[in-house]
C-alpha cells in the first residue's frame, strides 16, 4: 500500500510554521513527514533557510510521525561523520521513525564555505564514499576511515541509532537509480517515472521508492497559479542549472524564462479535486511507496481542510480498488 505524506519545505517557511504545519498534516490523515535541506531558499519570494536539523528536533516532540530528509546533501557544507551525528541523534529522538534521504547536493546549498562545486561524477563519488562512512559509524564503534574524499579519525557515536537507520538515495536518471540499487535502503526521484522505477528494481533495489510534488490547493485557481509562479518558477527549470547555479539571485534570473502558462500548464493549482487526485495517483500507478505532497504559499488550512475530507479518502478508496470510481470534485 502507498502511503502518502506531507513535504515541509525549509526554503518557504519558518520553523514555527513548520511545526505548525506538520500537525495540521497528521490531523488530516497523512502518515508521515519530509522535510527539505536547504542553506538557502530557491529564491527571495521563499524567504526562509531553517537548519534542518533543528526543526526535526523540535518535530520529534510535537508529532509522533515518521520524519524523512528529501534531501540533504552529507559531501560538502557537512561531512558525513558530522551529518552522520545529526542523523543518529534524529534517530533517537524520533524513537526509530527517521530515514536519511541523501543527494550529490546544489551548489546552491554546498557553495557557501568557498569550496569548489565537483562535477557530478565528482559528487557521486564523494556521496557513495560517505554513505559509507556513515554506516560504519551508525554502528557505534570506534570508525577511522581514510579515503579518497574524507578521513575520519577515531570516532564514534555514542548516541548512535538503535537498529538501522535507513538511507535513501537521491537521483534523476538511469545511472543514479542503479547508484541507488547499489548503495541505499531506497530511491528518492521527484517525477512519477515508471521507467526509473524499473532501472532501480532491474540493477538489484530492493527497498521503497519515494517521491512528491507541490500543488496549489485554492478557491481561486488564477491566484494559486500567480503565488506558484511568484514563489516556485525553479521547479520549472530544465537540465542541470537547479545543481549548478549558486545563488538565490542566479535562479531568480533564470526563473524570468518561467511563464505562467508553463506553471498553469504542469502545477496542480485551484480546487478540482479530480486534478489534485490525477497528480498524486500518477506515482502508485509509477510503482512508488510513498508519495510526499507540499503546499504552495500560505493557505495550508484550505489545503489541509480539502486533503483530510476529501483528496486522501478518495486515495484510500483507491487504494482499496476504486481507483477509477468518479470523485465528487465539489463543482
Amino acid at each position: 500500500m502507498t502511503e502518502y505524506g506531507y513535504f515541509l519545505s525549509c526554503e518557504e517557511f519558518t520553523p514555527q510554521e513548520l511545526i505548525r504545519q506538520a500537525e495540521r498534516a497528521r490531523e488530516a490523515g497523512f502518515t508521515r513527514l519530509a522535510i527539505s535541506d536547504h542553506f538557502h531558499p530557491w529564491n527571495e519570494a521563499q524567504g526562509n533557510s531553517a537548519f534542518v536539523w533543528s526543526v526535526i528536533g523540535a518535530l520529534s516532540q510535537t508529532v509522533d510521525l515518521p520524519v524523512t530528509t528529501l534531501v540533504t546533501c552529507p559531501t560538502v557544507r557537512l561531512h558525513p561523520a558530522v551529518t552522520a551525528q545529526a542523523a543518529a541523534t534524529s534517530s533517537v529522538l524520533l524513537d526509530g521513525r527517521f530515514t536519511l534521504g541523501v543527494g550529490t547536493g546544489e551548489a546552491l546549498n554546498e557553495h557557501v564555505l568557498g569550496d569548489r562545486w565537483p562535477s557530478f561524477e565528482e559528487r557521486a563519488e564523494m556521496l557513495e564514499e560517505a554513505v559509507e562512512v556513515m554506516r560504519e559509524l551508525f554502528t557505534g564503534r570506534q570508525v577511522s576511515h581514510r579515503g579518497p574524499n574524507y578521513t575520519v579519525d577515531n570516532a564514534r557515536l555514542y548516541t548512535a541509532p538503535r537498529g538501522r537507520l535507513p538511507i535513501l538515495v537521491s537521483g534523476f536518471g538511469p545511472k543514479a537509480a542503479a547508484t541507488a540499487a547499489r548503495i541505499g535502503d531506497g530511491f528518492v526521484t521527484m517525477q512519477p517515472d515508471a521507467d526509473l522505477v524499473a532501472a532501480f528494481r532491474d540493477a538489484g533495489g530492493t527497498g521503497k521508492v519515494v517521491g512528491g510534488l507541490k500543488v496549489c490547493w485554492s478557491a481561486d485557481r488564477e491566484a494559486a497559479i500567480d503565488e506558484v509562479h511568484r514563489r516556485w518558477p525553479t521547479e520549472l527549470l530544465p537540465g542541470e542549472l537547479a545543481q549548478l547555479l549558486p545563488t538565490p539571485a542566479h535562479f531568480e534570473q533564470a526563473s524570468s524564462l518561467v511563464t505562467r502558462e508553463m506553471v498553469a500548464d504542469v502545477v496542480v493549482c485551484g480546487d478540482d479535486v479530480d486534478a489534485h487526485l490525477a497528480a498524486v495517483r500518477a506515482y502508485p500507478r509509477a510503482g512508488f511507496d510513498e508519495v510526499y505532497v507540499g503546499q504552495i504559499g500560505p493557505d495550508q488550512d484550505a489545503f489541509f481542510e480539502a486533503y483530510r475530507t476529501r483528496v486522501l479518502p478518495a486515495l484510500k478508496d483507491a487504494e482499496g480498488g476504486l481507483e477509477d470510481a468518479p470523485t465528487d470534485s465539489g463543482r
